[in-house]
């Protein structure tokens, strides 16, 4: 009950001396105020019992002085202190442009570039906990998979569907981040930033990723770029049919073949930073390291709550006093 009490006027306590003080003068007045009488023989006196009230005639100054000592601690005013912290957040919305050509399908990184892809974006999401984040997938076109959201089941659960042929085939890089920063242009958040991951070079599309790339910089997008695929060749599972037509997968090489000079381009433009990812782990590093250099700012407030806790002192301050009273007047009245 007593553990989070503190006192405004802790000084006030030192008049708790009084009450042992008060105490030792009542005893000794009581003794003073005591009748002696000489008798040859004490023993019919002490076979007579005293009464209820006789034994319960000091029970009016205990009274009294516990009064004294609550009244003291009301002086002091108890409080009960509240502290708490309020956690204040300023989340950065982030866009991440996720190429689903079928040069995804390439089998340098395990299982698959697109895969690969997904898992380390759903990792990054996860850590991104304080923060609104959106999908944007493109090929030989660019859509919306999932509007930023602060709601990242629903985001990853929109990752889990996506696959490689799900529009028409082709790298539209332009597009895919012109699509991404009309999704952050409206947005109030401090930091805008598109994370864009793709394996391939820009050969369609309505918007040159140069011209997307200034119009990032006009709404103040950073964009940081990913090229995704090994150096020289890479195994890409392609499919044929049998004379019986038997769907058959055969394994060729194909050149890994990354317009890294857009790649950088965009990034320079933007205030970003472009990355190459040769490996699952150095995608995976690539997503850490994206994750540190936008920290989301966290903002701490303490707060303290006090509560005066005076009224149960003085309630059973004045309980006592009237109690105190109604006896010494009533049943326990002494008489002249």
């Amino acid at each position: 009950m007593f553990d989070h009490i503190e006192f405004a006027n802790p000084e006030l306590l030192w008049l708790l001396l009084i009450i042992p003080i008060l105490a030792i003068w009542h005893f000794f007045r009581l003794r003073k105020l005591s009748p002696a009488i000489n008798i040859s023989d004490s023993s019919p006196v002490l076979a007579v019992k005293p009464t209820i009230r006789q034994r319960l005639r000091h029970i009016l100054p205990i009274f009294r002085l516990i009064a004294i000592g609550l009244l003291v601690v009301v002086l002091a005013r108890p409080q009960s202190k509240l502290s708490g912290k309020s956690v204040h957040t300023e989340g950065i919305d982030i866009v991440m442009a996720l190429d689903v050509s079928t040069s995804m399908l390439a089998e340098d990184f395990k299982p698959n570039r697109i895969e690969a892809a997904k898992k380390t974006a759903s990792e990054f999401i996860k850590m991104r906990e304080n923060d609104r984040i959106g999908l944007v997938i493109f090929s030989g076109e660019s859509f919306t998979q999932c509007p930023i959201t602060i709601d990242h089941d629903v985001l990853l659960n929109m990752f889990s569907s996506i696959k490689s042929g799900m529009i028409e085939d082709g790298t539209a890089i332009g597009m895919g981040l012109a699509t991404a920063v009309n999704r952050l242009k409206d947005s109030k958040a401090k930091s805008k930033v598109v994370i864009l991951l793709t394996d391939g070079v820009n050969n369609t599309g309505f918007v040159a990723p140069e011209t997307a790339a200034d119009i990032a910089k006009t709404y103040g997008v950073r964009v940081y770029t990913i090229g995704v695929g090994t150096r020289g060749m890479a195994p890409y599972p392609a499919k044929f049919k049998t004379w019986g037509g038997q769907v058959v997968t055969k394994y060729q090489n194909i050149e890994v073949n990354i317009d890294e000079d857009v790649l950088k381009s965009i990034a320079s433009i933007t205030d970003g930073k472009y990355f190459r990812a040769t490996n699952n782990k150095s995608l995976e590093k690539i997503y850490s390291e994206i994750d540190e250099m936008e920290k989301t700012r966290i903002f701490d407030s303490y707060y303290n709550k006090y509560n005066e806790e005076f009224l149960p002192f003085a309630l059973l301050a004045a309980g006592l006093l009237l109690l105190e009273i109604l006896l010494r007047y009533t049943w326990l009245r002494v008489l002249p």
